[in-house]
């Protein structure tokens, strides 16, 4: 009897947690200057493209259409060396200078401005087999959605809609420890398991494959 209420405790104290991250994420939003963001943002678009489209030729991705709680996790983490910082990282090496010109204020902003860009889901580029990534994409869904629209209480970003070369390149990443290589990224070191799950080049495209469908 007390293991379940201290269980049942330990649930409202988690999702009270999860309230609060929204409220204030909700507060943030609401604060932030889309205006100023695009003045920031001008640097960015010269490898994002003006509307957060993405450019494969620079190896950027698609902004546009992703959840602005994980953009600002990620600018965060760029900042911090959480991400950008591993062998062999040169995209994220590339970035991560970029992310420590913007304070608090300025990642705010920015990612306001990149909330007015249409979501126009990215073309695909990548072939495989979506009935096979279906099936492997079950494990994916308990953190992305079953439709990869994403899941912020879970940590888990928006997939539809984004670059398919970049979800590989990604994959690769996790599995290359260029990704959840830091010992203070639980969402990285969450991932990385997923990733080497995907046991080749074609595993990995198949899935991605099945994610292109739920655009």
């Amino acid at each position: 009897m007390m293991r379940s209420v201290r269980m049942r405790g330990g649930f409202i104290a988690l999702c009270t947690v999860w309230m609060t991250g929204g409220m204030l994420a909700a507060a943030t939003a609401n604060a932030a200057d889309a205006a100023a963001g695009q003045t920031a943002y001008a640097v960015c678009a010269a490898c994002h493209g003006p509307q957060g489209e993405g450019n494969v030729a620079l190896g950027a991705p698609r902004l546009a259409g992703q959840q602005p709680w994980y953009l600002k996790r990620q600018l965060d983490a760029f900042k911090a060396g959480i991400r950008g910082t591993a062998p062999g990282d040169t995209y994220g090496m590339q970035m991560r200078p970029m992310a420590m010109t913007l304070d608090e204020a300025g990642i705010d902003n920015v990612i306001a401005y990149i909330g007015t860009f249409p979501d126009v889901p990215a073309e695909p580029t990548i072939t495989g087999d979506a009935a096979a990534g279906q099936t492997a994409y079950a494990i994916c869904a308990a953190c992305h959605g079953p439709k990869a629209e994403g899941m912020e209480q879970m940590g888990g970003p928006r997939l539809a809609g984004q670059d398919d070369w970049y979800l590989v390149r990604q994959l690769k990443n996790y599995q290359q420890d260029r990704r959840g290589y830091h010992a203070t990224d639980m969402f990285g070191k969450q991932m990385k398991p997923m990733a080497a799950m995907l046991s080749s080049d074609q595993a990995i495209n198949d899935i991605v494959a099945y994610i292109n469908t739920l655009r």
